[in-house]
């Protein structure tokens, strides 16, 4: 009869031990999700702002313009409306589970610097909570190209 309970005993243990295992694989895997990423492509001119959210292989997920947020055309340039913007995207990709942002800005071929929004949009998504991993100025040059307008004695005043 003492064999008998040892022999219970042992297999209950082993059970005990087998669960436990498994519990910690589990907590292992749910530890090591994947951060998912996303390309915040923005578009700055000094006329308007524009910012398309896509996953890495270039799949839209969300785009917000300035003029999608404010009805005055001369506001759509302006940094407090580029931080509404950020509030919108930042909600609609909180509820998909990004974390980590690569930042890609654009300004009009030719000019020196991107439009006013354009910081602001950064600054703010980076408030919210997300990882800012690279910020890359995807600005065209332009490289000789067609005759600019003016004449030949250019601009006069």
């Amino acid at each position: 009869m003492v064999k008998k309970e040892e022999i219970k005993t042992e297999k209950v243990e082993e059970k005990t031990e087998e669960v436990k295992t498994e519990t910690t694989e589990k907590k292992k895997v749910e530890k090591k999700k994947k951060e998912i990423e996303a390309v915040v492509n923005i578009y700055t001119s000094f006329n308007n702002t524009i910012v398309h959210v896509t996953d890495m292989s270039g799949k839209t997920i969300s785009k917000v313009t300035g003029g999608m947020v404010t009805k005055h055309n001369r506001l759509k340039a302006n940094p407090t409306i580029a931080m509404f913007i950020a509030k919108r995207i930042a909600e609609q990709i909180k509820d998909l589970g990004i974390k980590s942002l690569y930042f890609r800005i654009r300004a009009k071929t030719g000019n020196p610097a991107p439009g006013p929004g354009a910081n602001t949009i950064i600054k703010s998504l980076s408030r919210e909570g997300f990882r800012v991993s690279n910020i890359l100025d995807t600005t065209r040059s332009p490289r000789g190209g067609p005759k600019k307008k003016g004449g030949r004695r250019g601009r006069r005043p």
